[in-house]
């Protein structure tokens, strides 16, 4: 195995995602997921332009990515034989402590352990891949690679919440941010297509799929993005609220006798485009919203004026505005939201192109020539970042 080589692992609740790169070609030599962890367990493998599938006995992650070795053994590359330069593992909650990746050590175990309150549904599991990985692979460095990290730049007065002194020093509450793997990569391919350094670039990055936040990214440094606390801050989403009024919780706990916990739920799982028109998938709703559905044509509006509003915010916050970039499924996808967006930009003097919008390289300019900021879609490669971050951590010059 090359010595650029790494084993990229994402472990959710239920389910553990790999990727295998070389890091040198940015190349994909392996990617696969394991599903139904805890329970009968399916695993799907695909290199060199083929895909495996079995069913695997899957009780736990380490479980998982045994099945994840064995795949890669027998179907490439292996990563037994030919061990890989390091494994990078997303973690998405890495609090006020974690400013860059991590080598994992035992003090980097218990320091995610303890910030298990910040985000109960993601931490937990990306412990248990890590911990999982340094059983297979006990002689290669384990990297940490934080969703929050990249938002550490952010000044005091944007990431600062208006509450009582002891909540944010004893529970550290204040704007966290998520998705800064992706907010940096794509922040960083944007300014390559202008042609400029990624230090003297202003970027607005809408990534956009279930999950969805928008970042202002000044000289490479990421200074608010609309993800808070937790993930459920900011724009609506597939199944999540996004911004709503604080008093709420308060509210439904008196007229309809809601507690805190059934809250947090139907802001998270209920609510967003599910809340609004019955269905979380973008794909779903505007074919419906193209068949008269009123309710569809609603979630569609309140979802555009939520970015639009972003935006706006964030060209002033920014006082300059280089480009925007689309990324994430909806943002690289979907032609109606993106023309919806850059329509009611005209303040900003951005001009949308019917045309490029609707076809072209998954990577293109879809603005006109003469908009006053040009608009990009730029697919994000999180693994790919991941990847190179491990480089970094570890005294290795990662790739341009």
């Amino acid at each position: 195995m090359a010595a650029r080589t790494v084993l990229v692992v994402n472990a959710g609740s239920s389910s553990l995602k790999y990727q295998v790169l070389d890091t040198t070609t940015g190349a994909t030599a392996a990617t696969g997921i394991v599903e139904q962890i805890g329970g009968a367990g399916h695993l799907r493998h695909t290199s060199q332009g083929r895909t495996h599938e079995v069913d695997v006995s899957c009780p736990d992650h380490r479980a998982a990515l045994e099945a994840a070795r064995s795949a890669l053994r027998e179907h490439g590359p292996d990563l037994v034989a030919s061990p890989p330069f390091a494994v990078g593992h997303r973690v998405v909650h890495g609090g006020p402590r974690f400013t860059e990746p991590v080598v994992v050590d035992d003090g980097v175990i218990a320091a995610i352990r303890e910030l298990v309150p910040l985000a109960p549904l993601h931490n937990p599991a990306n412990l248990e891949g890590i911990l999982s990985a340094r059983v297979s692979f006990p002689d290669v460095p384990q990297v940490a690679v934080f969703d929050t990290a990249f938002h550490q730049s952010l000044p005091a007065h944007a990431h600062t919440y208006a509450v009582p002194l002891e909540w944010r020093e004893r529970h550290q509450v204040r704007r966290y941010g998520f998705h800064g793997t992706s907010h940096r990569f794509v922040s960083r391919r944007t300014a390559e297509l202008l042609g400029r350094d990624p230090g003297d670039s202003n970027v607005i990055v809408l990534h956009l799929g279930n999950g969805a936040s928008a970042c202002a990214v000044q000289g490479g440094r990421s200074i608010d993005t609309s993800m808070g606390l937790s993930p459920l801050e900011g724009l609506v989403m597939g199944t999540r609220s996004g911004d709503v009024d604080p008093a709420l919780g308060a509210y439904l706990a008196r007229v309809a006798d809601l507690d805190a916990t059934a809250y947090d739920e139907a802001l998270n799982k209920a609510s967003g485009l599910l809340g609004l028109a019955g269905v979380s998938d973008l794909r779903e709703l505007e074919g419906r919203r193209a068949d008269g559905d009123a309710d569809a044509a609603l979630a569609f509006d309140v979802m555009v004026y939520r970015l639009r509003k972003y935006v706006g915010a964030y060209a002033v916050a920014l006082g300059r505005v280089d480009a925007i970039a689309f990324t994430g499924g909806i943002g690289e996808n979907s032609t109606e939201v993106r023309h919806a967006v850059l329509s009611g930009l005209a303040a900003l003097g951005v001009e949308v192109d019917p045309l490029a919008n609707v076809a072209g390289d998954p990577e293109r300019l879809v603005t006109a020539p003469d908009s006053r900021i040009p608009a990009y879609v730029v697919p994000t490669n999180e693994e790919l970042e991941i990847a190179r971050a491990c480089l970094a951590v570890l005294g290795e010059d990662a790739p341009v």
